[in-house]
């Protein structure tokens, strides 16, 4: 445990979230000293595209919905980027409360808080790719990938709870592997929220080969 707290504490000192992500499979040992020291463990499947398997087919949005990549102009790139956020705050597959109203106050909240600007230096750097499905001028599901390599980890796909159960999530999700393809990327992974995510991603042709644990201070 001692080692865990000198890990949190130089994460206080360059002032960064106290955090520490794992593989349970590889590392069995550190679940208990991880909690013991006060962080509580959350486990996500962790699940791979592999190499050579194609680019998942997912049903194109109907209405007036387009998913495309987003340059760092985009007029919509500040909406894809906050929309994850309500997502993740109502989690699961179900309709929830939070809708277009409460995404435009997310994003006027975020304004100059260098969020979007981040996000911006790291796609013209190649870092990162967003991608989203678009209704308007406003990102209804949307989510990111962060190639490094030949490997790509898709991250933080959230669909706005209103908008939920209209498959937005898999062609957005789609929509990023053939982007990472087009990138060079071979393996594609993500860490999926719960089981009932991981199906969803398990009818795109991905499959789970393990357990990722990500530990956080108690909310």
């Amino acid at each position: 445990m001692a080692a865990v707290d000198r890990v949190r504490a130089r994460q206080r000192e360059l002032g960064i979230a106290e955090s520490l992500e794992w593989i349970a499979e590889t590392t069995p040992g550190l679940r208990a000293p991880v909690e013991d020291s006060g962080l509580v463990v959350h486990e996500h499947p962790l699940m791979v595209l592999d190499p050579g398997a194609p680019v998942p087919a997912a049903d194109a949005p109907s209405g007036g919905i387009r998913v495309r990549t987003m340059g760092p102009d985009d007029p919509a790139l500040a909406s894809a980027l906050a929309v994850p956020h309500l997502a993740f705050a109502e989690p699961g597959t179900d309709l929830g409360s939070a809708g277009v109203p409460e995404l435009a106050e997310a994003v006027r909240a975020r304004a100059g808080d260098g969020s979007v600007e981040r996000v911006v230096t790291r796609i013209d750097a190649g870092l990162t790719s967003v991608a989203a499905a678009v209704e308007g001028s406003t990102a209804l599901c949307a989510g990111q990938h962060q190639p490094v390599g030949s490997v790509s980890e898709i991250v933080g796909v959230g669909t706005l709870p209103t908008a939920r159960r209209r498959g937005l999530a898999a062609a957005v999700t789609a929509a990023l592997v053939a982007d990472a393809r087009s990138r060079g990327a071979e393996t594609v992974f993500l860490s999926a929220g719960d089981d009932d995510v991981a199906r969803l991603y398990a009818r795109l042709g991905f499959r789970r080969v393990a357990t990722a644990l990500i530990a956080e201070p108690a909310a």
